[in-house]
């Protein structure tokens, strides 16, 4: 029989696992894009049939981060848009 205490550690281990799977590291969900804020380095997901919320834009075609920590997703952390759809650096 399985002591209490390491069957809670394998159920805690167990449940970490799942969840890091799961998310996946995923920008956005299989439905939404990520939209970056004018002016500014916050994000949000938009999902698919529905333009940007006021304050948002696309990201540049090709520049879209897809996973956290990928080349766009650090890159886009020190840079932003303008209202003009200018790339410059946030600050």
């Amino acid at each position: 029989m399985i002591n209490r205490r390491i069957a809670a550690t394998l159920a805690a281990a167990c449940a970490a696992a799942v969840l890091t799977a799961c998310g996946s590291d995923a920008i956005c969900g299989g439905g939404d894009y990520p939209v970056l804020q004018v002016g500014g380095t916050g994000r949000q997901c938009v999902p698919k049939s529905q333009e940007p919320p006021a304050g948002f834009a696309r990201y540049p075609a090709g520049k879209e981060p897809k996973h956290v920590d990928d080349e766009w997703d650090v890159y886009w952390r020190t840079h932003t848009l303008d209202e003009n759809g200018a790339i410059k650096t946030a600050g």
